[in-house]
């Protein structure tokens, strides 16, 4: 598969429909690429009323934040909005088929590593123009960006990194965030020394979470992919596997830990960093019993090899997309006022803690005053970049056949160069599907 268009392998993976018969072969040739002035559904771009289509609106705690955006905006407009939502476990697979029947109209959220598969579609309109209105951070727009064109208006923009119990820290004498490979290892030593149960930093070692080596193989050197070629087995993904396992056999890291794991682990105090997203302060101390965690957690730069290097971290968040057809200039006009317009994503921060993706969302005093998701997008959102892998529909393969490689070195089957060898095989002939 390449980057401009998708296999009829990979679709079918991709929308979850496994072998097809003759009623699913039509639904795949309508998810076939169109044309770029092509209308997706057939009706009327000028129409007022559209469908929004989003997972959060299958959520309890998510719901309400967003039914008031829309409410606000059918108000305004004298408009009718259709909400659709799926689980966010099925949504991928159940907005690819209706998007490629042609019955999906208007606004779609999407988790942005969703973006490139669905782009390949070729059902969603550019927002270039649209976009030059919103006044979006840098790294915002990129992650709703698909070979060069704006197909998402970002939403909300965050990413994945490393929090710190700065209490544990205090505890084991460490006055400041480590910030090379070396001062992390020193820093993890001296949390080990502490005892009772300590896990220094709270890494994930479960296939279903590995994906979390990526940012510490390109902390390393690893590209992961240049151009066509996987990079995965070079000297650098080596030598991150190798770092990995030595942090695992010394039990500066703990086997069998995912995010949930880690979670608990640093809710009990029982563990000095651990990654995750920027809402993971607020899921974090909700479920510990200690109400003085929040206080503790501190977003921390990922080490980096040499100092000067670029902190790794992935980018994490999500971005409305427009279906080409029916409703398009309104849906793109609600797109923009609820990604951007600042009294409504500051009132959306305040309901969900998701930072805004402009500028003056994020100036804007009621969002500065949060000292955590300040300091997170100074240090972490900045300098973060999507994963290249998101551009194949076969992503979660991709994913599974790394860390189940990484898996194997960390309970010895096998060793860091051969595991790498074969991961980086195992990639290439997927994304060649």
């Amino acid at each position: 598969m390449t980057t401009s268009g998708i296999s009829r392998r990979g679709a079918l993976r991709m929308f979850g429909i496994g072998a097809l018969g003759v009623a699913g072969a039509g639904v795949l040739g309508a998810c076939a690429p169109s044309g770029a002035g092509t209308s997706s559904n057939g009706g009327d771009t000028k129409s007022k009323d559209f469908d929004f289509t989003s997972w959060s609106l299958n959520e309890e705690a998510a719901k309400p934040a967003i039914e008031k955006i829309i409410k606000a905006w059918e108000k305004a407009e004298n408009s009718k909005i259709r909400a659709v939502s799926y689980p966010y476990n099925e949504y991928l697979s159940q907005l690819t088929l209706k998007l490629g029947g042609g019955e999906t109209t208007g606004a779609v959220h999407l988790d942005i590593a969703w973006l490139a598969a669905v782009a390949q579609m070729g059902k969603l309109a550019d927002l270039g123009s649209v976009a030059l209105k919103g006044g979006y951070t840098n790294v915002a727009l990129d992650s709703g960006t698909y070979e060069g064109k704006q197909y998402g208006l970002p939403w909300n923009t965050g990413s994945i990194g490393v929090i710190a119990n700065s209490k544990l820290l205090a505890k084991a004498g460490i006055k400041k965030h480590p910030t090379t490979i070396e001062e992390f290892e020193d820093a993890l030593r001296e949390l080990k020394g502490l005892g009772g149960g300590i896990v220094p930093y709270a890494a994930a070692t479960k296939v279903a979470q590995l994906k979390d080596i990526f940012p510490w193989m390109q902390t390393f050197g690893c590209k992961l992919l240049e151009g066509d070629r996987v990079t995965i087995g070079d000297d650098a993904s080596v030598d991150a596997v190798t770092w990995y396992k030595k942090l695992h056999d010394a039990k500066l890291i703990a086997a069998d830990v995912d995010r949930f794991d880690a979670r608990a682990l640093f809710g009990q105090g029982k563990a000095a960093f651990y990654d995750d997203a920027i809402i993971g302060k607020g899921v974090t101390s909700a479920q510990s019993k200690d109400k003085t965690l929040a206080d503790a957690m501190q977003p921390m730069q990922r080490p980096v090899m040499r100092a000067g290097d670029t902190p790794q971290a992935l980018l994490w968040g999500g971005v409305i997309a427009i279906v080409k057809g029916k409703g398009q200039d309104a849906a793109s006009q609600f797109a923009l006022h609820a990604t951007s317009d600042r009294a409504t994503t500051t009132e959306y921060f305040a309901s969900r803690a998701l930072p805004p993706s402009t500028t003056a969302g994020l100036a804007d005093p009621k969002v500065a005053k949060d000292t955590f998701t300040t300091q997170w997008t100074e240090k972490i959102t900045n300098t973060a970049t999507g994963s290249p892998f998101w551009q194949f529909a076969q992503n979660a393969q991709i994913e599974e056949a790394v860390a189940k490689q990484v898996q194997a070195v960390l309970v010895g089957k096998t060793k860091p160069k051969d595991a790498m060898k074969k991961a980086g095989e195992e990639v290439a002939a997927l994304i060649k599907r």
